[in-house]
Parts: C-alpha cells; structure tokens; sequence
C-alpha cells in the first residue's frame, strides 16, 4: 500500500529529473543537485544529516553534501527514488510517513515552484488533512522566531496558533499552502494575510521553518 511519503518521494523525484541538475529551487543557494543531495544525505548519513539542526556538526554535513553532490545527477535521483538502506530508521513505515511525508511535499514543491511556468497542484483531501494534522502539531516550533503573532486558518475555519504575541496576523489557506508559509516559502505559498500591513510584511520576512 503507498503512503504519503512514498508518493512525494517519486514525485520529487520525477520532478528533479524533469528540472535538471542546474534548476533553481526555492531552497535559498540550492540547485535541484543540491537539494537532490541533500535529500540522499538526510536519509543516508544519518552520521552527517544531525548537521541539519545541530550547528557543531553542519561542516561535516556541508562537506558529505558536497561529496554527494558531485556525484552523477541520475545516481543521486534513483537514490531517491531506491529510498532509504534497510539499515536506516527511515525504512521503516511509521518513520517514512512521520519524517518525509511533508519533507518530500514541502521540496517538491520547492523545484515546481521555481520553475517560471508553473502552476497550483490541488491535494487530495485526505493528504491535506494529514497535512494539517502535522501542521497543528509543529506550529509552534515553526512560528517560534516569528517577530510577529502568527495564526494559521484553513478556508473551514480550523485554526492553529503558530506565535503568540501582538500584533497578530492571520494567515488563511489551504493545508498545503499553510505547510509552505510555515516551512519558510511564505512568498511563494498561496495565502491571504489578515493583519495591519507592517505586521503583515514582518510575517513574510520572518525566519520561518526548523
């Protein structure tokens, strides 16, 4: 049976590969054979992938994803594609849809969204709601460095609080869109903003994101 994680894993892959190895991406100084090497070490070294949100390991991670990123563009997609060894947490079931459902989303839409040409890509519901239902949990570790208050309002009213604090802006979309303002692609995510303009502008310029 596919999950979530396994069908944005093919589809970022599908989509790296459509994009080639220069292709820009939302991720700020990324190429996609950047990003494609990023996702590879994430799952692969885990020994360097701790660089991603611990400050004394990142030169070992910036100097394994270098590694990585030089090797063949097509090696590093059917890494992708292949998933994680039978080694790695990440092969297990639990683990893949808890830690790369939304991971795999937020970077796919990292390479559509950079590419001139593109357009909205409506979610099935059930994924949205599981897109939601991970959002609500990590709101707050998302919004934490918000200069601003921050409320994230899907279209039915469901809200989940991101920062607290004045003055507060509300930010209404879909799961998806929601997903990518709070991941730090607030000027590429599809929202409305409610708030004073100045509040406003400091809630899309703010360090949003893990």
């Amino acid at each position: 049976m596919s999950t979530h994680a396994k069908r944005e894993r093919l589809l970022l892959a599908d989509l790296l590969e459509a994009a080639g190895p220069e292709a820009p991406t939302l991720c700020e100084g990324w190429t996609a054979r950047e990003l494609a090497a990023h996702v590879v070490v994430r799952e692969r070294r885990l020994d360097a992938a701790g660089g991603i949100v611990i400050p004394a390991l990142k030169n070992r991670l910036d100097r394994v994803q270098a590694e990585f990123a030089a090797k063949p563009y097509e090696e590093l997609i059917q890494l992708i594609r292949t998933g994680p060894p039978k080694y790695s947490p990440y092969n297990l079931k639990q683990v893949d849809e808890g830690a790369n459902a939304v991971e795999f989303y937020v970077h796919a839409e990292d390479v559509r969204r950079a590419q001139p040409d593109w357009t909205p890509r409506e979610l099935d519901p059930v994924f949205s709601d599981a897109l939601w239902s991970r959002l609500e949990r990590a709101a707050r570790v998302m919004g934490r460095k918000s200069p601003v208050g921050i409320v994230l309002r899907r279209p039915d009213g469901q809200t989940a609080v991101a920062h607290k604090g004045t003055p507060v802006v509300t930010v209404t979309g879909e799961p998806g869109e929601l997903t990518l303002f709070a991941h730090g692609r607030q000027e590429a995510a599809q929202v409305e903003l409610e708030g004073d303009k100045e509040a406003s502008t400091r809630a899309l310029e703010a360090k949003l994101g893990i």
